[in-house]
Order: C-alpha cells, then structure tokens, then sequence
C-alpha cells in the first residue's frame, strides 16, 4: 500500500476543510483583537500617554498573531489552488486594499513614536487606525459577496472569467447584503479588541472601551441576526443536481449546480450546526454583559466563543461549497472538486501535525510571558523600548 492511500481521499478533503477554518477562525481569535484595538485608538485613548499605552497592549503579540492569515493563505495556495487562483485573481483590488492595510500597520507601529511632534504621531495613529479598521470591514464584506455568490465562470480549461473591469469587480463587491456582512465583522472586532483592552489596561482607557465594546457586541448581534433572515428569505443557496464523487477528480465542470432553495436548508439536513449560530450569539451576549459588569478574563473568552460560532457558522452552512459562482453554478467550486491532490493532501497533513503544536506551544507561551496590564507607568519608565 502506497503511504498516502492509509486516508482515503475523500477524508484528507474534508480534512483540510476543516484545517482551514481552523486557521481562518484561529486568524480571527488572536488578530481580530488587534485589528479591533486598531479601530479604537483614537477613541480610547485621548492623550499621548494612552495611546502609547492602548498601542504597547498589543504591540508585543501581533506579529505573532499575523502569523496564522499566512498560515491560511498558504493552506489555500497548497490545498484549494482553484480557490486561491479564482478569488484572488476577482477579488484582486479588496484584497490589495486589504494587504496595503496590514502593510501600513507594522510601519506605523515603527514611525510613530520616533518624533515627538504631534502632527506626526497622530497621523500615524489613523493608520494604525487604517490599519486595523479596513480588513476588519472588507474580511466581512469577502464573505458576505461569498454567500451570495461572486460572478465569475470557467472555461473548459478552467480558466476563470469575471464580468466587469477592474473597478467594477470592486463596485461590485459593495452589495447590500455584503455590507451588512462587512458591518457584523467590524462590530464583532470591535467588541473584540475592547473586550483585550479591559484585560490589559485600567483607568479611563479601560472605560471607554467598555462603553465602545457593548454598542459594538448589541451592534454585532443585531447585524448577524439581520444576516440569518436575510439568508432564509432573500438569498438562494446552491445544491447539486447530480449525484457528486466525493473522490472524483479536482474539476468543478464534471459536477452540476443548481442555484435554488435556501443556505439555511443545510440546518435541516445537518441539525447538529446550529451550534454554531446558537454559539455566537451566547458568545456575543456573554461578552456585552462582561463588559457591562467589569469583569476581563472571562469577558475576552466569551468574545472568542461568538466570534467562534459565527465564522464557523458560514463554513458550516454553506458545506461543501466553498465559493459559489453567481453567473454560472456549474463553475462554483466545493470541497469535492477544488482540491489539490490525494498525495499533495496527505504530505500537507503530515507537516501541519508536525508543526502546528509547535506554533501553538510557542504562541501559549508568548501570552503567558506577557500576562498582564500596560499601565502609564510602564510606558513612561521603558520610553526608549517601548511603542
């Protein structure tokens, strides 16, 4: 027996379906509080001294946290090329925006405290701003444009083909729905990076960002509800017509897609995912009332649980696609069909067991090292090594 046949194809598939939500989801835990402390700098922090203080809570971890939206975009490069090559190429200036987004941020963590001039260190606090509070919003607006399908087709050498230029593959990207993904995932982060700053920071710092974070969880909780109504009455979902081989080859034309029916079928046929939703939205309400009551560690780990229910929620309903094409549905691309190989598959497996405990073992350590609040009295006694 040849090594890579001891897990069966159609295993090793949903494997690294599940693999890459898991990055995605991990990407949004430790990242997503960075984003949203971005976000809310410069309505937390008032003076100097509390915007060195909001910016040093996450300034040690961040790199490290950035590490699993590489992790991810590589599982998607390696494991669903299809997928890699088709959003990327369409999708090509959100994701720019995006990348300049997580370009500046790092600049801006440099720049900003090398001169005292006020003018300067504030400008570099919009970007940090910029920074943290354009992938917040255009992430959300990815998967809402995913949901409802992105227009593109292939041809039978699955070559893919987008309707529009350039700015019109933007333009339309800026769909109602969409949006409302866009304004869930800011709220949710938000929340997030205000639930990190209780834990981190005291004082009128502290304050602030419970008041900023229970708007923006009653915010996030109100839009994602709105999402899953929209999703039952005003979204078609996609289903295949034939009957699928789960080992079949890596070419979406040989499967049929019909574009009927609802996403919100798949609770029906898989009662067990409404976890998911039901987690998200305890998650969420937890948090709020964690942030209204004071308390930090527990509210920061409700925060993770709703961002948790609700990421996964859109991988589980939409299972096995992964991206539906609104133009074409026979082009849309699934778990059983966009893969890279059985062997590429099982030696991608076999490097992730080896080095994924490691990353999580190194990261755990990280955190626990730097348990702990930044205060004023930090940043003033180490000026010339911190932020």
């Amino acid at each position: 027996m040849i090594m890579h046949e001891l897990i069966n194809y159609e295993t090793l598939r949903v494997l690294w379906w599940g693999l890459l939500g898991v990055l995605l989801i991990a990407f949004a835990l430790t990242d997503g509080f960075d984003m949203g402390v971005g976000a809310l700098l410069p309505f937390v922090a008032k003076t100097d001294l509390e915007r060195r203080v909001v910016i040093n809570t996450v300034g040690p971890v961040w790199e490290g946290n950035q590490v699993w939206f590489i992790l991810g975009g590589g599982a998607i490069f390696a494991a669903w090329p299809p997928l890699y090559a088709v959003a990327f190429s369409g999708l090509y200036l959100a994701m720019f925006m995006i990348l300049a987004a997580l370009i500046v941020r790092p600049v801006a963590f440099k720049y900003r405290s090398k001169r005292e001039d006020p003018k300067w260190r504030t400008r570099w606090d919009w970007a940090l701003f910029a920074g943290g509070a354009v992938p917040a919003l255009l992430f959300g607006v990815a998967v809402g444009n995913v949901l409802l399908g992105v227009p593109f087709r292939l041809t039978q050498d699955l070559l893919s083909i987008y309707e529009g230029g350039m700015i019109m593959k933007l333009v339309g990207l800026l769909r109602p729905f969409a949006l409302l993904a866009g304004v869930v995932s800011f709220s949710m982060l938000l929340m997030h990076g205000a639930a990190w700053l209780t834990l981190k920071t005291e004082g009128l710092v502290q304050q602030r960002a419970r008041s900023i974070g229970v708007k923006a969880g009653m915010i996030a909780a109100a839009g994602y509800a709105l999402a899953g109504l929209w999703l039952a009455v005003g979204v078609d979902g996609y289903s295949f017509v034939n009957e699928v081989a789960l080992d079949g080859p890596s070419n979406p034309l040989f499967n049929e897609v019909a574009r009927e029916g609802s996403w919100l079928s798949a609770y029906a046929e898989r009662p067990w995912i409404a976890l998911a939703p039901i987690m998200g939205f305890v998650g969420i309400a937890l948090a709020v009332l964690g942030l209204k009551a004071g308390r930090e560690v527990s509210t920061l780990l409700w925060s993770k649980m709703g961002i948790l229910g609700i990421v996964s929620s859109v991988g589980l309903t939409m299972f096995p696609f992964i991206l539906p094409s609104s133009i074409d549905p026979t082009s849309s691309l699934t778990v059983w069909d966009a893969s890279s190989s059985h062997l590429t598959l099982f030696v991608m497996l076999i490097c992730t067991a080896i080095f994924l405990p490691l990353i999580l073992m190194y990261t755990a350590w990280v955190y626990r090292v730097l348990w702990g609040k930044v205060t004023e009295e930090d940043v003033n006694e180490n000026a010339e090594t911190l932020y």
